[in-house]
This record gives structure tokens, sequence and C-alpha cells, in this order.
């Protein structure tokens, strides 16, 4: 934890229940360990899908589809989400869970590699979510960037690394030293981006809020 596990847990005593069909959802991520955004961080994103108002949305990383499926409850009803996924077991599950909570229609799931998928995307976003491999990110960010409209929002997820991001890579295990230098990349690359303001949070396990900048003549 990054955060005094006593005072989140108090804090998550006072959420509100999502809709049902999320609350099953996310029971059944949980049971088969797969892994979906903490309460903490759910309710940080309600908010800014509230006070944003985004009417597209792009998500990297699906999983099962909770996340998507929380945005489109809300963000405005004719907001349209594409969301991306790799991962071959999970695509078919997302689906499913977006036809169970008859999202289909909103929700556009593009399956393959993030990279090449949005090198390929045309359009723009007011609010990018992203929530993939982490040792992608520093990869992801200029595409993000290119696709964010003017004001838009990025938020990206888990991006302390249960605090071990502050660590020295010699203090941090051998296999995760790559990991650790690219999200320490990604952080500081965030923060110093021209076209972004950022700031990072200890909230969950860590989220980078940027909003990229208003041109000025």
């Amino acid at each position: 934890m990054i955060v005094d596990e006593r005072i989140v847990t108090f804090l998550n005593s006072m959420e509100t229940e999502n809709s049902e069909i999320l609350e099953q959802i996310e029971k059944e991520a949980l049971a088969d360990r797969v892994p979906i955004i903490r309460k903490e961080t759910q309710s940080f994103l309600k908010v800014l899908l509230t006070l944003k108002k985004p009417m597209s949305i792009l998500e990297i990383g699906t999983a099962v589809g909770f996340s998507a499926l929380l945005m489109s409850e809300y963000a405005p009803k004719d907001c349209k989400i594409t969301t991306i996924e790799k991962f071959e077991k999970r695509i078919p599950i997302a689906r499913n869970n977006f036809a169970r909570g008859k999202k289909e229609e909103q929700i556009q799931l593009l399956k393959g590699d993030a990279l090449e998928i949005m090198k390929e995307l045309k359009g723009s976003y007011d609010f990018i979510f992203m929530d993939a491999a982490k040792a992608q990110y520093i990869h992801y960010l200029p595409e993000a960037v290119r696709l964010l409209n003017q004001e838009g929002i990025l938020l990206t997820d888990n991006v302390l690394q249960d605090g071990d991001v502050m660590e020295s890579r010699f203090a941090v295990e051998r296999r995760n030293r790559t990991i650790h230098a690219r999200m320490r990349e990604f952080l500081y690359e965030i923060k110093h981006h021209e076209e972004l303001e950022t700031s990072i949070l200890p909230l969950g396990d860590g989220v980078a809020l940027s909003v990229k900048k208003e041109k000025r003549s």
C-alpha cells in the first residue's frame, strides 16, 4: 500500500454501491483474480467524468470490460467509448459483459496491440484512460498526446508500483528493473511534457492526471 491501509478502508466504507451489473462483474473479476481498478480509483474516475462530460473516450486496456462499463454509466449517454485489449482470453468475456450491460452500441472493443492500434486511429478523444502493460506506458504516451483533444484529460493508473517506483533500481528485484526504469522515465516525461499539465496522486496504486494544454498563439 502507498497510502495507510486503514484510511483507505475507512474511505471505501463510505462508498455507495455501483450498478447491479458492475457489482456482479467486479465480484467475478476478483474471484478470477483479474485486476480491475480499485474502489478509490473508481470514485475518482466517476468525479472526473462528471466534471469533464466527455463525448469520446479511449481506454487502453479493457481486461473484462469493468472500467469501460463504469465510464459508460458516468459519461454522457451519447459518449462513444473505444477500448483496446490484446489478451485473447479476456476479449470474449469483455464482449459478453458489454452485452450484459446493454452497451454494445456505445462501446467498441478493438483487438490487438495497443500501440499499433493507436498509431492507426485517426479520431481524437476528450478523455483517455490508460490501464494496460505498465512497461509500455512510455511508448503509448506520444500517441496518447496526439489523440487527445485540447483540454482533454489523460488518466493513467498504477503508476507508483506499490511504492517501488521511488526505490533505487538496486532495491528492486532484478526481474522488475525494466518496468521500474520505464515507469520512472514515464513519470518524468509526463511531468515535463510541454503539452501536458500533470499531477501525480498517491491514489490506489498511484494515478497520473494530465490535461492537454490549450494552444496559445
